[in-house]
């Protein structure tokens, strides 16, 4: 495979994507949803210091599990993790107030109204499958993945939609993606591509495990990780 192969889907069976950054996003962010959240249940944080709160404690958690090699999951591990992220980034919440703060994120994430498509994603996943590409969705989620893909990008099939919760495994485990791989009936990895927005997560952990991926760095800030594209417009057939 030559070196600027990995931009163009010709060679590969199959496509999956990262989710959250690369295909949806949250809308309204997840720092106003969370301000607002947190106001309604107590909280004095400004939208900045919850931002800055959720971006700690969030990076905490993956670190803890990175370094504790925690890559095994599932709805109760997930469950338990944003339990924590919750209570922990409001501080200020009295401790009574956290399971209803907690739950009133949980179900607004869940919501499939709380997120958007981008621009680039459906064009991008209707090209590809009318070229003939299977087009699959593998995200470090749960089970609320399934709706949100349902609705936004409603052309990608339930059975190519892998929440980590649901797989067992984290990316960048070499396990989630192996089962990706077994889910889509491909007979093997070279098949397949990865395209995400996350360095580690859908790019230089899963290259080396000797898959093919793309970086999609949206905000064009991490010239140095290629190959890469910055529009899902950019990925060729």
């Amino acid at each position: 495979m030559t070196e600027n192969l990995p931009t163009q889907v010709a060679p590969f069976a199959a496509v999956l994507f990262d989710a959250v950054g690369t295909l949806i996003h949250p809308e309204p962010s997840v720092a106003d949803a969370y301000h607002t959240a947190g106001l309604r249940h107590g909280s004095r944080l400004t939208r900045d210091e919850v931002h800055e709160r959720f971006q700690a404690v969030f990076a905490a958690e993956e670190a803890l599990d990175a370094a504790s090699g925690m890559l095994r999951t599932d709805e109760a591990r997930e469950l338990r993790r944003w339990r924590t992220i919750v209570s922990t980034t409001f501080l200020d919440v009295p401790a009574d107030r956290h399971e209803a703060l907690f739950q009133d994120l949980w179900r607004h994430f869940a919501r499939p109204s709380s997120w958007r498509a981008f621009d680039d994603a459906v064009p991008t996943i209707e090209r590809l499958q009318a070229d003939g590409v299977i087009v699959a969705v593998g995200s470090n989620f749960d089970e609320r993945l399934l709706p949100i893909v349902a609705e936004l990008l409603p052309s990608i099939s339930a059975d190519a939609v892998f929440a980590s919760s649901r797989l067992g495994y984290r990316k960048p485990a070499a396990e989630f993606f192996e089962r990706c791989i077994t889910r889509l009936g491909l007979a093997t990895r070279n098949q397949l591509l990865i395209v995400g927005d996350d360095a580690d997560n859908d790019a230089l952990g899963p290259r080396k495990l000797g898959f093919s991926t793309l970086f999609l760095d949206r905000r064009n800030r991490t010239p140095d990780l290629t190959p890469r594209i910055t529009t899902l417009n950019d990925l060729s057939l």
